[in-house]
């Protein structure tokens, strides 16, 4: 679920990028990277931990050029900052490319192995981006008649992405000489808008992961990457795009719109705000259904991607809305640390109590989902220790009971607290006095609700079902024994750095 943004511009891109990637980094903690284009060069900085961290006034100055990159890195797969899988990724054959990728591919393995024995294609890490960079290199190489490129050459190319590459894919990528590619995988998983600014130097344009990024930077929203879709601009500021997938599907990940994305982004059409509310309104219908004998003093939400959910929630039912919990916002996201016992530790560094807003009452605490149930035990416990008489636990979203494999780090079905209980028993694993949970259609629901034209999610943390047809039992396994394997990596000490706090610096990386 990293953050991933592209930038063809009149003036040098480098402030872009990094404001960019600010806006965007709720999508990815653990690095970030910016590449620039200029005089056929390719000029990159990228380094561990958070945007501000990774750069100083010395890269960005190396940072020269009116179009590149920019990625904001989030493990998948348990994995550890490695700095060698930094991105964007870089390979100079057959024309030069830069890319950078969100979402993580199903057959990776085998594409390595296919990259290797078939194209003759090294890798130097295990990222699945660095693979997906090198099956579009081999297929530019394929398409091409010489050594010149064009939009046929390289709609071409990423047609043959999409028959190779499996899983869910939003990619941005820079072509030596030509200039940015954007494409989505058919299924259009992973979110990923385009946005456009008219300059009295001509048209500008920006892809990113989010509407958000495009709002801040002066830019207008233009409309999503349709999934298959590639989109290019060249260095003139030409745009262009080509259905380039023989077939589409479009089921946006529910995760999105449940916790990812920020709440003034609009992807696929769909206001993840007004989403966000609309939980709420559902929640509120199955609370006064099955319910109605909950005395409830007040409604709190979990800071923050479930605030407007409990605000709906507690309009609808005519209850009092209060902030029982403060937020200290420099504490990393708790379903990837390492460790139960971080993870612990983590919520009671990350939330605190007001005292005065839980003694004597009982209370209705909204979240926006439960996933280990590891920080949903502690918020109780710190609910009870501040005096609630009653502690009820709402779920904006349904029971997580299945990993997810597109792109976020869900935990194996072994670490999630709802694979294997009813609600009855997490109820009591979590030591809740009642326990509500959004059902799955009124999930979809409330999302069609916003934008009815679409009506198909990738919902498989819900339901198990895997929209791409090609995740079986043996691969899940294999995910699961990975996830088992002792790791030779440094673990994340919660604040956006790996424990030596070093920093890669590959600036002036000569493009083909």
């Amino acid at each position: 679920m990293c953050g991933i943004l592209g930038v063809v511009a009149t003036t040098p891109v480098n402030q872009l990028l990094y404001d960019g990637l600010q806006v965007l980094q709720h999508r990815g903690q653990d690095a970030a990277g910016i590449t620039t284009g200029a005089a056929g060069r390719f000029h990159m900085h990228k380094g561990p931990g958070y945007v501000r961290d990774v750069f100083r006034t010395r890269n960005m100055r190396n940072l020269v050029g009116n179009w590149g990159i920019a990625h904001c890195r989030y493990p998948t797969a348990g994995s550890a900052y490695n700095p060698a899988e930094a991105q964007p990724f870089y390979v100079n054959s057959p024309f030069g490319l830069m890319l950078a990728h969100n979402g993580n591919l199903t057959n990776s393995e085998e594409l390595r192995r296919d990259m290797f024995l078939q194209d003759l294609r090294h890798m130097n890490t295990n990222s699945d981006s660095e693979v997906l960079l090198n099956v579009l290199a081999h297929e530019l190489q394929v398409a091409s008649t010489g050594y010149q490129v064009d939009a046929e050459t390289i709609f071409k190319a990423v047609a043959g992405v999409h028959r190779r590459a499996k899983g869910a894919y939003a990619v941005v990528a820079m072509i030596a000489g030509y200039g940015l590619l954007a494409f989505r995988d058919p299924y259009g998983i992973r979110p990923l808008v385009i946005g456009r600014n008219e300059t009295p130097q001509g048209m500008e344009y920006m892809v990113a992961s989010e509407s958000v990024a495009i709002d801040t930077l002066g830019f207008h929203l233009l409309r999503d990457v349709a999934p298959g879709e590639a989109v290019l601009i060249d260095l003139q500021g030409n745009f262009i795009s080509r259905q380039c997938a023989q077939r589409t599907f479009h089921a946006p990940c529910m995760f999105e719109f449940v916790y990812l994305a920020r709440p003034d982004s609009v992807m696929d059409g769909i206001s993840v705000y007004e989403t966000r509310a609309k939980m709420g309104d559902f929640l509120a219908a199955k609370i006064r259904e099955t319910q109605p004998h909950l005395q409830i003093d007040a409604v709190m939400p979990i800071p923050d991607s479930s605030r407007h959910s409990a605000m709906e929630l507690a309009r609808v039912l005519n209850l009092p809305y209060r902030e029982g919990f403060v937020k200290n916002r420099y504490i990393g996201r708790t379903f990837i640390m390492p460790g139960q016992a971080s993870r612990k530790k983590s919520v009671r560094q990350k939330l605190n109590a007001i005292s005065q807003e839980f003694r004597g009452r009982n209370v209705l605490l909204v979240d926006d989902s439960i996933v280990r149930g590891t920080t949903s035990r502690e918020i109780i416990n710190m609910a009870r220790e501040a005096g609630a008489k009653k502690v009820y636990f709402a779920s904006a979203s349904p029971p997580v009971r299945f990993p997810n494999v597109y792109g976020i780090d869900m935990p194996t079905r072994s670490e999630l607290i709802a694979a294997f209980r009813n609600d009855e028993e997490i109820c009591r694993e979590i030591g809740a006095d009642a326990l509500i949970y959004q059902d799955l259609s009124a999930l979809k629901e409330a999302v069609r609700a916003v934008n009815p034209t679409v009506t198909q999610f990738e919902t498989s943390c819900f339901d198990g079902t895997y929209i791409t047809g090609d995740v079986s039992p043996l691969y899940l396994q294999s995910m699961e024994d990975a996830r088992a394997a002792p790791s030779v990596h440094t673990a994340d000490d919660g604040d956006g750095h790996d424990g030596d706090g070093g920093q890669l610096d590959l600036n002036l990386v000569q493009a083909a």
